[in-house]
Order: C-alpha cells, then structure tokens, then sequence
C-alpha cells in the first residue's frame, strides 16, 4: 500500500488512481470464435477547479466502475461503440450487462421457472459484443463506484451531476481508448433513458460529441407522464393499457388475444378516458357509471372499486389489489410475477415479486463474474440497487415542473438529424408504461420528417423484458438489427 504524505502534520490519503484490469476472452456466436479484451474497474472522475478565477489544477472527485469489451482486432474507424447503464437512479448497469448486452448472462429463470440458488453463468450468443464494443458505467454511488475521500456523495445524486459525471467518463473513455471516429450510441434503460437522453444533447453542447444512435430500452422521458401527482391525470391514461395487458395475463380477458384488447384499451385512453377525468363532477350519472363499466372491463378490477377511487387507479394500488381475492400481489416490474400478501387489506402491497425474484441471480452471478473471470478485486459492497440513492436523488432543476429529457432529446435530433432511436416496450411493464412513453414520443420539438428516425419494438414481457427468454432472443436481434441500420455504410 503506498504511503501517504504528510503536510503540516496531517495525514492525507494517497492520491486516488485508476486500477483497470484486463483479461482476454472469446465467445462462440454463429460457428466462430469471437476474440475480445475486457477490462474492467475504476477509473478517478476529476474536475477542474478555479481558486479566485485562477485555475488550481484538475482535483480527484470520484472513482467511477465501468466494464469494457472491445473486439480484437477491429479497427476503431468503423467498429461502433456502446455506452450503457440502468436506471433507478441508484441502479448499477448489471442489468442490461448480464440481463441482454454483455457476452455472458445470468441464469435467473423467468415467472414459472425461477433459477434455485446458488444460481449461475452462461455464455450468451446473442451478445450486442457481435456489433459493438461495449461499455457498461455504474454511476456514483452505484455499484463499485464511490466518491473519494472527502468528497460529498450526494453531490452527484441529482440530475443535472449525474449527466454531467456520466458525460465526463464517456469523454474520457473515447479519448483514451481512440474512438473518437467511431459510430458511438448510448443504451439505457428506465431513467437510464431520461440520463441517455439528457446525455445526448449534454455531449453535443459539451463536448461537440455527436452520437449515431440512443437505444431506450423500458423509456420514461417526462416523469410526468407516470408521476401519480395531485392534478395530474396524466399518469391515470398511461397506465390503462397497461392494466388491461396484465389482467389479460392473468385471465381476466378470457381467451381474446392481446393485441385486441391493447386496441380496446388504447382508444379508451386516447379519448373517453381523458374526457371523463377532467369533467370531473361535471359527469352525468349515466356517463361516469359507463366510464366505471369501461375501466373495470378493461383493467379487471371491480366496479366497485373503480367507483371508490373515481375512475383514478394508482399503479401500486393496482398491484395490489388486482388479485387480491387469490390472495397475491402483481409485480410492478413486470406484471406477470405475483406473490403471496400475507396481509389482504393492504393498500399497497409488501413486496414487489418481479425484483425479489431475479435479484439474486444478478448478485450473486456478478459478484462472482467480476472476480473470478474478469479478476477485479474489491471488499466494497457492489450496489445493485440502492434505495439511499434513490430516497437522495435531487430534481432541483426542475422546480416547480416535471422532470423531462424531452427538450433534450429534440434539440440533439433537431441538431443532429442522422440521430436515430431505438425504444423498447414491454406490454407488461408496471415501472414505465408503455402507452405514456408512446404519448411522449408523440410530443417531441422535432419535424415530422424525424419521427422517421424513431424505431419501436414491443415484448410480452415487463420493464427488463429479458428476463422472458423468448423476448430476450428477439430483442437481441432487434438491437444488433438497429445497430447496422444507423451506422453509416
């Protein structure tokens, strides 16, 4: 361990370094052996600083965790790049690392077949590494990432330090490793996609740092949309179709496919639903018991309960109540999940099945991953997800409105019009519901022209639609497949 130097009598900590580790690799995709570097760790996010106007030198703030794969012997000219993270705030990026991206994945099981522990690893062929190196970043707080010693945490627990920090290591990464040629995209996932798209038009004005592609995978953009807030009825219509994609799971629907009733649920949400929230008291009797009838037909809940709440079904509550008469709860990351409540008059259920279900796997399967075949060692906790970051997290710029990347990513489209998107959906995703984030996209600052450059898929599966096999198959080609479409021939 080095020493540390002394002035004035006291003790200061040795200066804070990198400590990257690399190791070598292949992985079998379509009869042949990919060769591929990882390295992983921490590399130190350092700031300028100005004492009275005058420059005082670049000082160590935090030591930031990150995971890269490049491809051996590609050439950096043409060879994309991918940027990814999850969301929270307070998640790390194992998500999208173990979950679909990354060239080895977690054994978690899905709904009718969970993975016992100790659970495992396993070599995953349909690895984005086939198209793009690959960058996974843990944010301050998240993972293995930390601030130094004697520097704030909570100073990078906000929107506006979170895309700035994450901007910093992005910059860096590209300047070190040379790849300021090539085709360069960000994938992020729940407010990963408000961070990827902050980041966008951040890099551009920043940095002059133009991207080829986002890839938003379970997309919130305007916080407004889901937020369950006083006078906003917004949050009440993006979530129905989503009611009725999770009642249809679970037999509330009868035999009628899903796209059917996701087409019912979808014209209710665009006009009568809208309609009969802001009339208010204004509603006849015979309107507001046809607008009951409609809601509880389409979400599966009782025309009871419906008229209790006056038409407005606050997700959680929804969970919560939908099968209450089995005795269970519905997962709020993905709706097919359930668990046993053990009390039945609960408001808002104890526990949320489709996270306490898959979290461990994802533990246990990068605890032991990062050690043992990327070989960085660390006694630190790896945060996962951190409710202390969540409970922390600073909206200040946004006071008085809602938190939104909307002007963001239309001004980096409008600035940059070969930008092209890619956003997935899953009809069960309880977090960031589908038909809100369509509403949002519907709204971006952007000509008409553009909207061509927004690409969609949809999954019959939740917020991390990968844990559904089948949509974790699909959802691979569909990014590989948006990945060659927006990289220049």
């Amino acid at each position: 361990m080095p020493e540390t130097a002394k002035t004035d009598g006291e003790t200061k900590p040795p200066e804070p370094s990198d400590d990257l580790v690399t190791s070598t690799h292949t992985l079998a995709i379509d009869g042949r052996d990919l060769a591929y570097t990882a390295q992983t760790g921490r590399i130190v996010l350092k700031k300028e600083v100005l004492t009275d106007g005058k420059f005082d030198g670049h000082l160590a703030k935090a030591e930031v965790f990150l995971t890269a794969y490049t491809l051996d012997d590609a050439d950096p000219a043409t060879r994309p790049v991918t940027f990814a993270f999850n969301g929270g705030p307070g998640s790390s990026s194992v998500w999208l690392h173990l979950g679909v991206l990354g060239p080895r994945r977690v054994v978690s099981g899905d709904v009718d077949s969970p993975a016992p522990p100790p659970y495992g690893l396993a070599d995953n062929p349909e690895s984005l590494l086939a198209h793009s190196d690959l960058v996974f970043i843990d944010p301050v707080s998240t993972g293995f990432s930390r601030a130094v010693t004697g520097e704030k945490p909570k100073d990078y627990l906000g929107f506006t330090p979170d895309v700035e920090s994450v901007g910093e290591i992005i910059r860096l990464w590209t300047s070190r490793n040379g790849r300021w040629l090539s085709p360069k995209f960000l994938a992020g996932e729940s407010y990963g996609t408000l961070r990827a798209a902050a980041l966008a038009a951040h890099l551009q004005e920043r940095h002059s740092m133009y991207l080829n592609g986002l890839l938003l995978i379970s997309s919130v953009l305007d916080m407004g949309s889901i937020r369950f807030t006083e006078g906003n009825e917004q949050a009440y219509v993006s979530y129905l179709p989503t009611y009725a994609a999770i009642a249809h799971y679970h037999g509330f629907h009868g035999d009628r496919p899903l796209d059917e009733v996701l087409a019912e649920a979808e014209a209710f949400a665009a006009r009568d639903l809208p309609w009969a929230l802001q009339r208010g008291s204004r509603l006849t009797a015979d309107e507001r018991a046809a607008a009951v009838r409609e809601v509880a037909r389409l979400t599966g809940l009782s025309e009871s309960y419906v008229d209790r709440v006056n038409l407005r079904i606050e997700h959680v509550r929804f969970f919560t109540e939908l099968l209450r008469d089995r005795g269970l709860t519905v997962g709020r990351m993905d709706g097919r999940f359930t668990t046993w409540e053990p009390d039945g008059g609960r408001e808002q259920m104890s526990d949320d099945a489709s996270i306490s279900r898959i979290i461990g796997a994802y533990s246990a399967a990068f605890n032991h991953y990062v050690r043992a075949e990327l070989g960085y060692q660390s006694d630190l906790p790896y945060e996962i997800l951190s409710m202390d970051v969540f409970q922390q997290w600073s909206y200040s710029d946004f006071e008085g409105r809602a938190v939104s990347a909307v002007r963001s990513l239309s001004s980096a489209m409008r600035a940059n019009p070969h930008l092209k998107v890619h956003v997935a959906f899953g009809h069960y995703d309880g977090a960031t519901p589908y038909y809100g984030s369509e509403n949002v996209l519907a709204h971006l600052e952007i000509p008409e022209e553009l909207h061509g450059n927004i690409d969609r898929a949809y999954y019959p599966a939740g917020h991390m639609m990968y844990v559904h096999e089948p949509s974790r198959v699909q959802q691979a080609a569909d990014l590989a497949a948006f990945i060659r479409s927006a990289v220049p021939s």
